[in-house]
Formats: structure tokens, sequence, C-alpha cells
């Protein structure tokens, strides 16, 4: 064990794991039947879903991979969190009251009673891929890599004896109290990983900008402004990872399908006691979103400049273990241990969410629907716990055969881009398939494979037809950015979805399974609703071609946008009011409604993206 971590330091970071599990396999002690297990009970409050959602999505991907991110590419990743708040209010306002009106187990069976079990077959594929392959193994990679570089002192390549080890531990602890409790105990050490979490990064955040070469952020961004221009979101249309024209659409589609049709996110607010304690959890998981960029990426920016005036050569997977051991292991008091347990806390809470949700797929959608229809409850508890130690034993042993602790790939952008390959069709099925009644069991299924199809075979067509244009090349580039493609994908999907179902027969039955159709919203709803996006993008678009001609300042431009767009939600609180006969009027009833602080999220949202503009 490296000279890094002091008594204190280790004490604090065993003790965490330890402290974890214990209370996860308290939290889940009782738990006897599927809903009990699979969905907490039914009766999640609102802090429980905030922290469940927020520790699910922030993993060793936000603590380690995006402060890379932003060390090697600069603030543009940030769309990544701050686009994610138009997939969490999308969730909370069109897919989970759908969701739960249903009382659905897993979003599978969903497209199985709007199409039928060729869509449910088909989706559960696709999230399977997703949480283990593209998710769990990732994760239990870059946590293990992370801690192995702190306990080794930071320096040279990583054991690779001691990172099998370190994956197999967090197997261990992980393993034990999601396999025992479910997502009770998911929900509630979640909770507590979330803390974690937001202290260790905030923690790294303050000790890094109050380096003297540093200077705080309004040193930096003055220095950036001046250097290398790091401090902005938005790249040219052909740059390789991530032009503008990509992060406004295909990230947009990406963040629908992970926040609205994502079975080990939605999961969790699934189990909430109400309606109104789902959103209310969802909204505070929003604000916490929106501080990643600070205090992830933001951090990576500020490392490039610290390191670069110290005449550091670092890797961008090891730019968080870097400053942990250059910055805060000097520090001591046990600060250094506090920080890894919010490292390990990010993976144990993304990774049990997965395993958990992986297990409710198979169990209902291919163990109960196909194998034992009759299974009684006690068995299909059984059925769920085999499940997850299946998948921590197998997903362990895979990642310590095909990870590589010493790669020097972005971690980040590589678990981005391969799930961009899997999602274009999920999320046009859910959303057509809620919206539209006419759309048919044949084009639900077949857009959901459409879109692997279409993402993996529309960059190299293209790269071998429009990209040889040397006009469109200038453009766009010779090969397809990826998000550009999920944006063709989606597109190609959409066509064939509305083709094949004019051309088939539709269900009447299953045609009832929309927003309409349900009650979910009327339809004076989604008009309305249509006018004021369409004349909010129309703003939003006119704000930024003066910015560009530079007739508006950007802070000028973000304060006009957020308050639009705060004002838009209010409109919907007192519609929202008046339809339930309250006082629309009353200060106290506004301020009461989720919408009211809903506007308020997606205003700071659309803040940030004018401001870093």
């Amino acid at each position: 064990m490296g000279e890094l971590l002091t008594p204190a330091d280790i004490a604090v970071f065993f003790g965490s794991l330890v402290a974890v599990m214990a209370v996860g396999l308290w939290a889940g002690r009782k738990e006897e039947t599927s809903e009990d297990y699979y969905l907490a009970g039914k009766n999640t409050r609102w802090w429980g879903v905030a922290g469940s959602i927020f520790g699910s999505n922030v993993s060793a991907n936000h603590m380690v991979g995006m402060m890379g991110a932003g060390f090697s590419v600069g603030f543009a990743p940030s769309h990544f969190e701050i686009g994610a708040i138009a997939g969490l209010l999308l969730l909370c306002y069109g897919f989970l009251p759908m969701y739960r009106k249903l009382n659905l187990y897993t979003l599978s069976d969903y497209l199985a009673r709007r199409y039928d079990d060729r869509s449910r077959i088909a989706y559960a594929v696709i999230m399977l891929t997703v949480m283990i392959v593209i998710g769990m193994l990732p994760g239990f990679y870059i946590g293990s890599r992370t801690v192995v570089t702190l306990l080794q002192g930071g320096t040279g390549d990583i054991n690779v004896n001691h990172y099998r080890i370190a994956i197999l531990l967090m197997a261990f602890v992980v393993g034990a109290y999601t396999i025992i409790g479910g997502l009770k105990a998911v929900i509630v050490t979640d909770v507590i990983q979330s803390v974690l979490v937001l202290l260790a990064g905030i923690a790294v955040a303050v000790i890094t900008f109050s380096q003297t070469e540093v200077g705080g952020w309004f040193s930096m961004a003055a220095r950036d402004a001046a250097e290398a221009n790091k401090l902005h979101l938005y790249e040219p249309v052909n740059h390789p990872e991530l032009p503008w024209t990509g992060v406004l659409t295909g990230v947009m589609i990406l963040h629908f399908y992970y926040w609205g049709t994502n079975q080990f996110i939605v999961q969790r607010a699934l189990s909430a006691r109400s309606d109104g304690e789902a959103r209310l959890g969802i909204i505070i998981a929003g604000f916490g979103k929106l501080l990643i960029p600070l205090f992830s990426i933001g951090t990576g920016i500020a490392a490039f400049y610290l390191f670069k005036d110290r005449g550091v050569d670092v890797a961008q997977d090891t730019v968080f273990a870097t400053l942990l051991t250059e910055l805060v292991a000097p520090m001591g008091y046990g600060l250094l241990g506090l920080i890894a347990a919010g490292t390990s806390g990010a993976i144990l809470s993304t990774v049990d969410s997965k395993m958990n949700s992986s297990a409710t797929i198979i169990t209902f959608d291919i163990y109960k629907r196909y194998v034992n229809p009759d299974a009684s409850e006690k068995r299909l508890v059984w059925i769920g716990r085999l499940c997850v130690v299946v998948l921590v034993v197998g997903s362990a042993l895979l990642t310590t055969i095909v990870m590589d602790p010493n790669s020097k790939e972005s971690f980040f952008l590589y678990v981005v881009k391969h799930q961009s390959k899997l999602i274009a069709g999920v999320i046009t099925a859910f959303f057509i398939g809620m919206l539209w009644k006419r759309s048919t069991a044949p084009a639900g299924v077949v857009t959901v494979v459409a879109g692997v199809v279409f993402s993996y075979g529309i960059p190299p067509l293209y790269a071998r037809t429009l990209g040889t244009v040397p006009s469109v090349a200038s453009v766009l580039g010779p090969k397809l950015n990826s998000y550009h493609a999920i944006l063709a994908a989606a597109v190609g999907c959409a066509v064939l979805n509305v083709a094949i179902s004019l051309l088939t027969q539709p269900n009447e039955e299953k045609a009832k399974l929309t927003w309409t159709g349900q009650g979910v919203l009327k339809p004076s709803t989604l008009r309305t609703f249509a006018l004021v996006l369409g004349l909010s993008l129309l703003l939003y678009a006119v704000l930024a071609v003066l910015i560009i001609r530079g007739s508006v300042r950007p802070t000028v431009a973000a304060l006009v946008a957020a308050l639009w767009t705060w004002a838009a939600f209010i409109g919907a609180t007192v519609r929202s009011l008046q339809a339930r006969g309250e006082r629309a009027a009353a200060i106290v009833p506004v301020l009461k409604n989720d919408r009211f602080w809903a506007g308020l999220l997606a205003g700071c949202a659309i803040f940030m993206m004018f401001y870093f503009c």
C-alpha cells in the first residue's frame, strides 16, 4: 500500500464501505414480496427518489471521466449534465405519469402492452446490454483503477493484481446488500453515497481552485479567455467529438432516452409513495445535476492550467487521482479517505442500481413471462437474488479480463459513444407510441431494432458517400459524428414507424395506451405545450444570433432566456391550480406546486447554456 493514505484515511475509506454494506443489509432485511424487492414496496419518499436517481446516475463517469473530459476537451461535455434537465422534466410530466398509471414494474411491459412481446424482448436485450456491458463493467474498471492509484501512491502503472482485488472487493460489498435487500437497500445506500459524492466532488473543487496557479473560478476564466478558450459549451459543426449541432440534437435524444425510457433510472421513480413525491424527487435530483459542470468539469479545466504550470504530464482519466495525490493527500485529517469513499460510493451506487434493474427485467420479462407465469411472490424474489449473484460475479470477472487498468483512452466518451448506438429506436418507439394512437405492433418492434441498425450503418454509409463530397465534408467532416448519427437514426426510425403503421392494421385497445387515450394529458394541453415550446425555441434562436453578432452580451441573453423559461412554467402552474379549483393568484399554492420549482430548474439550465456560450 502506498504512502498516501494515512491510518485515518484508511479507517474512513474502509469504514465507509462496511457502513454502506451494513446499512443496505439492514434496510432490506424484510423484503418478502416482489413489490418490496423490486419497487421498495412503492413507499419511497421524495428524498429517496432524489438521492437514488442522482446516485445511480452520478458514478465514476462524473467523478473521474467527466473531470478528465474537462481536462482534455473543455467545458463542452457539460451538455451531458445541463441538457439532462430536459430529459428529467420529460420524465416528470410525460413518461412517468403513464408508467405509474399502468402500474409497471419494467418499461418493456409498456412496449408489450402498446405494441407486442417482440418489442418487449427487443427492449430487454438492449437494456441488459447497456446496463451490464456498457455500465457495470466500465464502472468496476474506473472505480478500481482510481482506488488502486491512491493505494499505490499515485505513481507508475497500476498493479494488475491490486486492480483485480479491488474489483472483487467492490463486487462483494455491492453484491451483499443488493442480493439481500433489493431496491430498498439500493435506494437507502444511494442516498448515503450521493452525499459522499457531493462532499468529495466539492472538496476536490475547492482545494483545486484555491491553488495559487488557479486563483479561483473567475481568475481561471480570465486566463482561459486569453489562452486556451476551454470554458465554453459550443464547438464547431465539424468538431470530431462535440459539435454544437450534435449536442443540441443527438445528445438531447440521448437525454430523452436515458431519463425517460431507461429502466435503471425510471425504476426509482416508480417506487415513489405518490406521483407528487416522485416529481419532487426528480426535480431535486436535477438541481444536483447542475452542480456537476462546476465541481467536476470546471475542476478538470482548472487542473489543466495547474498541471501545465507545474509541468506535470497527466493522462485524462488519471486527472482526478492525480489531484488527490498532489493536493488532497498532503492536507491529512482523513480527507483523502473521505474523498476516496465518495469515489467508491459513486461506483457502488451506479453498479447496484444496474444490477437490481437488470434482475427486474430478467425476472419479469423473461422468467415470469416465458418460463413460469404462475411463479409465487417468494419465487420471484428468489429469482431476482439469483440474477444479482450471477450478474455481480460475472461482470466483476469479465472486467478483470477485458478492461486494461492502464488504458489511455477517454473512459467517459467510450461509455457515451457505445450507449448511443443502441437507443435511437427505443426512444422513438416510446415517444411515438405515447403520442400517436395509429402506431402499430409491427412498427414498434421494427423501430426498436432499426435504431441499432441505423446507428451502426449510417456512419460508414456517410463516410463512403456524402463524406467524400468536399462541400459536405467541410461542414460535417469526412466522418459523421456519433451525435449527428443519433439524430439521423432517430429520424429514420420515426419515418419507418409512421410508414409501417400506415401499411398495417392498428389495434383499437392498444391504441388507447397513449397520453390522451389514458387521460394523462389532454389534447388542449399538448397543443398549448407545442405552442409554448415553439415560441421558446424561436426566442432562444434569436438570442443566439444576437450573441453571435455581438449585439447582446451572453449574460443578458442568459437572463432573458431563463426568465422566459421560468415564466412559461409559472403559467403552467397557474393553469394547473385553476383546473383544480385552487386560488392561482395566491403565492403559497404556487410555491407549493412542483411546476414552479421545475421552472426554476429549467431556467437555471437555460441560463447556463447561454452564459457559457
